[in-house]
């Protein structure tokens, strides 16, 4: 007779260390990465990932698998999310590149976007200017808002025309998919023509949508409070405490948070190990997004300072976080300067984070098609000496 092995119960109460290995684990960035599941198993893993126009070393949605599968090709990353319709683009944490599969669980999002009646564009006559979209998209095929008519009405940035008024309202509520960009513009095409057929509906209820996705936000963070849940697909908290005793996840404690938990389940049965990867982060990775999580489960402070005025910025327009050992242990703000890598301002926790960084320039410059890396403005003279030296005098 067969018998089943009986699991250990998970866990509920663990370490703040614990957490935060755990944290690293279902973000992929503990443990040997699954070079065979590519940039769509990091995509599947981490149910989001975020969108952004800035473009430093790169895109912020090319940032992400870099920093767990290394030097990634960027066309494969780009193949990867918007080929085979794999993937589509909505309103999750922000714009996000979100699994196909997950169509059906934005249900309750497109249906309260519906309900509201309007964006905060206002068109002139919008039955006319959606049914044309429509019509053009029928005829024609995926179009861009440039295709389409042009995206804006001779104004400012945000003075948009009446047709990409339609258009985005037609993806809000889901008559209308992005299931690809070209030249960083979205391609539109019909929903019933872009999303498989097994996945086109709404038939799931919002209490059900919500759920997958506080699920789903648990998964990826390993172990996370209720709000960290609510952040990771932009729900409300009330959302989460009408779904979390159904989520699956299971409550715990985590000593010095000061604050209930919820964890995976499968993520508590045994101790997280494996290589730390030493990379840089966009400051848009699910890693470090939500800010207060981060000082919580790491002690480490960190703001986007891209929209502050240069004269008040403290660590730089896109400074990127360094992780290594488990730990964020430094940051840099890039830039590209032709074939150099320029790392203008330059932080470093100590004399133990030189060569971690080092090795990052290294690979990033290497990965962007940089020959050389410069440094140039340092918080501490004597660690900018050292790593310089470390980097080999660039």
């Amino acid at each position: 007779m067969t018998t089943t092995p009986t699991l250990p119960p998970p866990r509920t109460e663990l370490s703040a260390d614990e957490a935060r290995r755990i944290a690293l684990r279902a973000q992929g960035l503990l443990g040997a990465p699954d070079r065979r599941a590519g940039v769509r198993g990091v995509l599947r893993s981490l149910g989001a990932v975020q969108l952004d126009t800035i473009s430093v070393l790169a895109r912020s949605h090319e940032l992400i698998p870099y920093a767990r599968l290394g030097a990634v090709g960027r066309e494969a990353v780009e193949e990867a999310y918007w080929s085979g319709n794999h993937a589509f683009e909505y309103w999750s944490h922000a714009a996000c590149v979100l699994p196909i599969e997950e169509w059906p669980h934005f249900a309750f999002r497109r249906r309260a976007r519906r309900a509201r009646g309007h964006r905060w564009h206002v068109m002139a006559d919008a039955d006319r200017s959606c049914a044309a979209v429509l019509e053009r998209l029928t005829a024609e095929g995926p179009l861009t808002s440039t295709e389409l008519g042009g995206a804006k009405n001779g104004g400012p940035w945000w003075d948009w025309s009446e047709t990409k008024i339609a258009v985005e309202w037609l993806l809000d509520t889901g008559d209308v998919v992005c299931v690809r960009r070209r030249g960083w513009k979205r391609v539109y095409d019909l929903a019933e023509r872009a999303v498989p057929g097994a996945l086109l509906h709404d038939d799931l209820d919002d209490t059900e949508c919500v759920r997958r996705l506080v699920a789903l936000a648990g998964r990826s963070l390993g172990v996370a409070t209720r709000a960290d849940l609510a952040d990771y697909h932009r729900l409300t908290g009330a959302q989460v405490d009408a779904v979390i005793a159904d989520s699956g996840l299971v409550p715990v404690e985590v000593r010095g948070w000061g604050k209930p938990a919820w964890a995976d389940p499968a993520a508590l049965r045994e101790a997280p190990r494996g290589r730390h990867r030493t990379t840089l982060l966009s400051p848009f990775d699910s890693l470090v997004w939500d800010r207060a999580r981060t000082e919580r489960v790491f002690g480490f402070t960190h703001r986007l300072e891209a929209y502050v005025p240069k004269p008040k910025r403290i660590h730089g327009y896109f400074a990127m976080p360094l992780l290594s050992g488990g730990r964020l242990i430094g940051r840099v703000d890039p830039a590209r300067e032709g074939d150099t890598l320029v790392a203008r301002q330059l932080s470093m926790a100590g004399p133990r984070a030189v060569e971690p960084m080092a090795q990052a320039l290294r690979e990033a410059a290497a990965w962007v098609g940089c020959e050389a890396v410069r440094v140039e403005q340092v918080d501490d003279a004597r660690l900018k000496e050292a790593l310089i030296t470390e980097l080999g005098g660039s």
